[in-house]
C-alpha cells in the first residue's frame, strides 16, 4: 500500500453536475457545443424515455445489452457513423456508458476494438461526450475505462484512455428512481465493491482511500433506505454519491479479487454485474482480512457489523446483503456447478486486478470460494 507521499494522478470529467433536476441542463451544454446530431448509447429501457434528456433531434442506439460484447459495440459504432454523429450521450448504467466510451472515440476512426484495447491507445476523440447515469452503481460515468466481453474467448477486453473520459458527468439521483429494488440493491454493492476493493488493494493510496471509506459509509447508510423505499430522494442521491466515488477509486486504483473472480458469472453466465459482485463480495473480504485487519473493521463498522475474524467478517458481510433481499446462494442465480472449475481458471487469468489483492490466490483458492457462494 502506498503513502501519502506517494505520487498519484486522478482525472475526472472537466463538468461534473450533481442534484436532482441536473439533467435539465444537459441539451444547453449540448447546444453550446455546436453539437446538431447527438447519438445515445442506451439500453431499452433508457432509450424509452429518451424524453427526459429534453433534446428534440436525436438518433438514439437502444440495444445496449448487459455485459455487451464485441458484436454489440460494432453495432453501435455502425449506427453512430451512419448517423453522423457529432456528440455521444451515455445514458444508463455502465454498460451504456462502457459502450458511449468507445463509440465516442471510433465513430470518426476507421480502428476496432483490438487495434485500441490496452492502455492509452485509443485515437483522439473528435466529438463530445457526455455521461448520465441512471443507476447508482459503476461510477462510469467518470472513469477513463471501458470493458467489453469477446464471445469466443468469454474474457472482458479492457480499454483505457484519457480520450474516452466524458466532458460532462451529469449525475442526477432523481433519473435512478425508478430503479426496482433489487437492481438497486446489486447497483449498490457493487459501488461499495468499487471502495472496498480498492481501500484494500495493495497500491490504495491515502487520497483515494478517504473518498473509498466515505463510498462504504454512504452505502451502509443509505442502501437499505433505498431498496425499501425508491423514493426517497435523500437515500437515491448518497447512493449516486457513493457510486461516484467508487469511480473516483477505480481510476488509479481499480478493483482487485472481487471483480475477478465476479467477472466470469457475468461473461459465461449472464449473471449482471451488480448481482455476481454482491454474490462474491462477502468471501473476498473474509479471505484478505487477515491482511488488511484495521481496513476491514473500518468496513465491518460502516456497514454495520464485527470483523473479528474471518468468519465473524464472512457471516456480517453476508447478513448486510441478504438483509438487502439478496438471494446469496450462487446456485440460485442459474449458474452450473460443473462449470465451477472452468470459472476458477478464467478468473485466476485476470492478473491486472488479482495481482493488487492483498492476499495471493491460487486457482485451488477461488474455486474454494465458489464452492463457499454456491
Amino acid at each position: 500500500m502506498l503513502n501519502l507521499s506517494d505520487p498519484i494522478e486522478t482525472q475526472r470529467p472537466p463538468i461534473l453536475r450533481f442534484g436532482a433536476g441536473q439533467v435539465e441542463t444537459l441539451a444547453s451544454w449540448l447546444a453550446a457545443t455546436g453539437a446538431r446530431r447527438p447519438f445515445v448509447v442506451a439500453d431499452k429501457v433508457n432509450a424509452a424515455r429518451l424524453d427526459i434528456l429534453g433534446l428534440r433531434d436525436v438518433t438514439v442506439f437502444g440495444e445496449v445489452v448487459p455485459e455487451p460484447d464485441l458484436p454489440n459495440l460494432e453495432a453501435a459504432v455502425a449506427a453512430a457513423k451512419e448517423a453522423g454523429a457529432d456528440a455521444v450521450i451515455g445514458f444508463g448504467g455502465g454498460s451504456a456508458m462502457d459502450l458511449a466510451k468507445l463509440v465516442a472515440v471510433l465513430a470518426t476512426s476507421d480502428q476496432r476494438l483490438p487495434g485500441i484495447s490496452g492502455p492509452n491507445r485509443a485515437p483522439k476523440r473528435r466529438v463530445p461526450l457526455a455521461q448520465i447515469p441512471t443507476t447508482a452503481g459503476t461510477g462510469s460515468e467518470v472513469g477513463t475505462r471501458a470493458l467489453i466481453t469477446d464471445p469466443e474467448t468469454k474474457n472482458k477486453i479492457a480499454t483505457e484512455s484519457i480520450e474516452m473520459l466524458a466532458d460532462i458527468a451529469i449525475i442526477d439521483p432523481a433519473l435512478t428512481v425508478s430503479v426496482p429494488p433489487m437492481v438497486t440493491a446489486a447497483t449498490g454493492v457493487d459501488a461499495m465493491a468499487h471502495c472496498v476493493e480498492a481501500f484494500t488493494s495493495k497500491r490504495a493510496h491515502p487520497m483515494i482511500d478517504d473518498y473509498a471509506l466515505r463510498g462504504i459509509e454512504l452505502v451502509g447508510r443509505y442502501l437499505a433506505r433505498a431498496v425499501a423505499d425508491g423514493t426517497d430522494l435523500e437515500a437515491r442521491a448518497g447512493l449516486s454519491l457513493a457510486a461516484f466515488y467508487g469511480g473516483v477509486c477505480l481510476g488509479p486504483v481499480n478493483t482487485t479479487a472481487g471483480h475477478a473472480i465476479a467477472y466470469p458469472l457475468g461473461t459465461r453466465h449472464k449473471l449482471a454485474h451488480g448481482i455476481a459482485n454482491a454474490l462474491i463480495f462477502p468471501h473476498v473480504l473474509a479471505v484478505n482480512a487477515p491482511a488488511v485487519p484495521e481496513k476491514t473493521a473500518l468496513v465491518g463498522r460502516a456497514l454495520g457489523f464485527g470483523a473479528e475474524g474471518r468468519q465473524q467478517v464472512l457471516g456480517g458481510a453476508n447478513d448486510f446483503c441478504e438483509k438487502l433481499g439478496l438471494d446469496m446462494k450462487l446456485s440460485a442465480h442459474g449458474v452450473p456447478r460443473d462449470d465451477l472449475p472452468a470459472s476458477a481458471k478464467e478468473a485466476h487469468a485476470i492478473r491486472r486486478l488479482l495481482d493488487w489483492n492483498p492476499v495471493d490466490l491460487s486457482e485451488a483458492d477461488i474455486l474454494e470460494i465458489y464452492e463457499a457462494a454456491y
